[in-house]
């Protein structure tokens, strides 16, 4: 069954590998800061601070996280037809790393911003694999 979904369980693990850099690079840049408090980010930071932009991107793909997971893992289970499967974790996964390179990059409190775009590409592709996902369960 496993090779089956080869292509899938490598997304699923790519977005794994990309959420714990995110921790790690959030991490990195919470310690350099010359007055901090571990595990607590300054309510007074915005866009401008990488410790801002690189805390909420670790804590959006938190967020996002089982919305993707779930549904696919449950996919697996009941047999959900491995293509379409793959082609949706690796669409969420180029998009939440580009997401992720974007909100590193541009400091920006406009919205839409850039990395938006990429946010609700990965979020619609959520919805089209629960809609698919009970499509194929009736």
């Amino acid at each position: 069954m496993f090779v089956t979904y080869s292509l899938a369980i490598w997304g699923l693990w790519f977005i794994l590998m990309l959420l714990f850099v995110q921790s790690m690079i959030a991490t990195v840049a919470h310690r350099r800061q010359s007055h901090y408090v571990p595990g607590v980010v300054d309510d007074n930071l915005s866009h401008e601070s990488f410790v801002f932009r690189s805390h909420r991107t670790h804590q959006n793909s938190l967020e996002n996280l089982p919305l993707i997971m779930f549904p696919s893992i449950l996919a697996i289970m009941v047999g959900f037809n491995p293509t379409t499967l793959a082609i949706i974790v690796w669409i969420y996964a180029i998009a939440r790393l580009l997401h992720m390179v974007l909100y590193y990059a541009i400091a920006t409190e406009k919205n839409p911003s850039p990395r938006s775009y990429f946010f609700i590409i990965g979020w619609l592709i959520c919805g089209v694999l629960i809609v698919l996902l009970a499509i194929h369960l009736l």
